[in-house]
């Protein structure tokens, strides 16, 4: 299989063209021949265009590359190696949603070959491409994994917005169903991997290598938004707090904040589900969770508290949310925690204001039920700069009052401003 792809006498095929899948497909279209599947037609017309939907890639990244975007499920006969990198999102009760993944393997199912290979990269419990997956394949078609396909599962490592910590420069796990697999896998990953690859000794290490990255950091920044709370009862900064802890050898560096996104927010239910599933429950994965997803309450309720000390009824206040993108200098919204402040906000019957340069408006509005203002265009009561964006960091005091009342409140959920030189405005922060 491996000699066969380099040597382009097989395709590869990326099934799923987001955030993940995108650039893992331009990635491999520069060494091997590549088809981009996505069933979002429109998003697929855009990459004909050499534009990336997501806004994460310039339109140079699709230069020199060997590949065939298209959402006609038949055109992936032609490939013999399939890479699923679908969401694997959680609905409304907290749940693993796995339609998509089950719906990519549906479609995985109605080209495979014999002799082929299927490669998952979505976030999964340990166990859901063995027990969820590849089932759906083989009851379609009537192959047995690793008789008749060779199957392996290789998490992603995608970070939004970091255009330094790039897919090549990142270290990928890799795990096959067997040596045989396994080898294969790895050489293909190794072919766009400079920094090297990991094997993984079974596909469910993998699948938990994964999912407990982003549950680790999870539990980090809980522990850490756990003590702003207690520290602002006690009138102490947080950060400053931070600061000086921060001068011994071995103190983790973690900050508070709004825990958003697909992947920390929403990766530990998986393994938490699996686990009730086994029969226990976790204590601390949750208790981590419940404290990172009532933090946008928290944001809410403190700033209410804070406009009725200075004298000001909720109702007729207007407040301005900068920010929200699920994090810097991306356009993604996914799992945004500000959507969440500004629901709490509204239920306190406060006027909310919404602004962000990289978010898409009609995004908002469809996601979240609220769109976006051009720019600041009233007086406000209280400014609440969420999310640290280049563009936010060099604001000064001048800016801050031209767009507020006197006296006004400022929020500052990412500690972008010193707050001395901010005087005759009211800050706080986490």
């Amino acid at each position: 299989m491996y000699q066969q792809l380099i040597k382009k006498e097989k395709k590869i095929a990326v099934i799923g063209l987001g955030y993940v899948g995108l650039p893992i497909a331009l990635a491999f279209a520069r060494k091997l021949s590549v088809i981009g599947f996505d069933i979002n037609a429109e998003r697929v017309e855009q990459m004909k265009k050499n534009i990336d939907p997501s806004k994460e890639l310039e339109s140079s990244a699709f230069d020199n590359c060997d590949i065939t975007f298209t959402a006609n499920i038949d055109d992936l006969k032609e490939a013999s190696f399939y890479v699923v990198a679908v969401p694997t999102p959680i609905d409304a009760s907290r749940t693993p949603n796995l339609r998509p993944l089950l719906s990519a393997s549906e479609t995985v199912a109605k080209v495979i070959s014999k002799g082929d290979y299927v490669v998952y990269e979505s976030t999964v419990y340990p166990g859901c491409t063995e027990e969820d997956c590849l089932p759906v394949i083989e009851k379609a078609t009537g192959l047995t994994r690793k008789k008749d396909f060779m199957f392996g599962y290789s998490p992603e490592r995608i970070n939004p917005g970091d255009k330094e910590r790039t897919i090549e420069k990142i270290i990928k796990v890799v795990s096959g169903c067997c040596d045989e697999s396994l080898d294969v896998i790895a050489k293909v990953y190794e072919l766009i991997i400079d920094a090297g690859v990991h094997r993984a000794t079974t596909v469910k290490v993998a699948e938990a290598a994964k999912v407990i990255e982003n549950t680790q950091r999870d539990l980090n920044i809980a522990l850490m938004n756990e003590l702003s709370i207690i520290f602002d009862k006690m009138d102490i900064s947080t950060t400053d707090v931070l600061e000086a802890a921060g001068t011994k050898w071995n103190f983790l560096k973690f900050y508070p904040g709004l825990v958003g996104g697909h992947c920390i927010g929403v990766d530990p239910y998986y393994l938490t589900y699996k686990a009730q599933k086994l029969g226990y429950t976790p204590q601390v994965i949750l208790s981590g969770r419940r404290i990172n997803d009532g933090m946008s309450n928290h944001v809410a309720t403190k700033l209410v508290q804070m406009l009725l000390q200075e004298g000001k009824d909720p109702k007729s206040c207007n407040v301005l949310l900068m920010g929200v993108t699920f994090k810097e200098n991306v356009s993604d919204i996914r799992n945004s925690k500000v959507a969440d402040v500004v629901t709490a906000l509204q239920d306190f019957t406060i006027n909310v204001d919404v602004v962000d340069p990289h978010a898409d408006s009609d995004e908002v509005k469809h996601e979240y039920g609220f769109g976006l203002i051009e720019k600041p265009n009233k007086k406000y009561d209280a400014i609440i700069v969420a999310v640290a964006h280049e563009e936010y960091k060099i604001l000064d005091k001048s800016y801050f009052e031209s767009i507020s009342k006197a006296s006004p409140i400022i929020v500052d959920l990412k500690n972008l401003y010193n707050k001395s030189a901010l005087t005759g405005c009211t800050v706080w922060g986490l």
